[in-house]
């Protein structure tokens, strides 16, 4: 896929077209670098996975508190936050909540979801989550609904083709959705993989040997390390006990597995 350069960064900071920033003053620690720049790309997007997450947990503490049960109507007044969510987040290419079976009393399930268009156009995703005629009804078994429903935290899922939303090759990030400590869906983004590879590809290239960044389960999202493409599994460390341990990360196999800050991503570089 190509790669775009000269890409606004996370609160419209510019960088140059060798992603490092725009007056060329470079960090001494490159890990250190690339850890700050995953964790300023994904916090860009999180922050839209929050902003429905805390509208989704409003939409339904008040629906429940009218003494009735939600239904996929009441979802409508998500949207027009959505639609913000994607104004405000260049990064991000779709947003929205994706319920859990049984939420709604009258729909199996339901994704309110909302995604940028081929010329640039918000439009909703219209799905038929009928389990009769959709080979789409059953979004369980997803990582990005699996992981925060699994482990309560947020998730980078991917990257993977996204036959659901948009067919790009992309990454999913997403939070799980409580109300009163019971899980009732998760809220999540979108962001073209090409976009992701655009902020941190640089940063990584400046590392001296070659990495990678791997999600909970040991996917790549990004790699410098041409035996390890993005898309690929990595196999060998427990990367989700790597992501709950300390920040420093540890040591495994002549790997050295560092977090990226808080984001659910790891650094993943040769132990030199």
């Amino acid at each position: 896929m190509g790669r775009s350069t000269g890409l606004a960064g996370p609160a419209g900071a510019v960088t140059d077209t060798a992603g490092g920033p725009a007056d060329g003053v470079r960090d001494a620690d490159p890990v250190g670098e690339v850890v700050r720049r995953v964790r300023d790309t994904l916090e860009e997007v999180f922050a839209a996975v929050a902003e429905t997450g805390a509208d989704t947990g409003a939409l339904l503490t008040e629906v429940a508190d009218t003494g009735r049960e939600p239904v996929a109507a009441d979802l409508a007044a998500l949207r027009a936050g959505l639609r913000a969510r994607l104004a405000a987040h260049p990064l991000v290419s779709g947003v929205g909540f994706v319920a859990a079976p049984g939420l709604l009393t009258d729909v199996p399930g339901c994704l309110e979801w909302w995604q940028r268009g081929p010329g640039g156009a918000v439009r909703p995703l219209l799905l038929d989550l009928d389990p009769e005629h959709s080979a789409y009804s059953d979004y369980t078994h997803w990582d990005w609904y699996t992981l925060p429903r699994e482990t309560g935290r947020r998730a980078v899922a991917g990257p993977y083709v996204d036959y659901l939303c948009s067919d790009e090759y992309s990454l999913t990030l997403s939070a799980p959705v409580r109300i009163d400590g019971r899980f009732v869906g998760v809220a999540a983004a979108d962001v073209y993989l090409r976009h992701f590879e655009a902020a941190v590809l640089p940063v990584l290239q400046r590392l001296p040997a070659p990495a990678r960044l791997v999600n909970a389960r040991g996917r790549v999202a990004a790699s410098t390390d041409p035996g390890h493409l993005a898309g690929s599994l990595t196999r060998g460390p427990d990367f989700g006990a790597v992501l709950a341990g300390p920040a420093a990360g540890h040591r495994a196999g002549g790997l050295r597995l560092r977090p990226c800050a808080d984001t659910p991503l790891v650094l993943v570089t040769t132990d030199g």
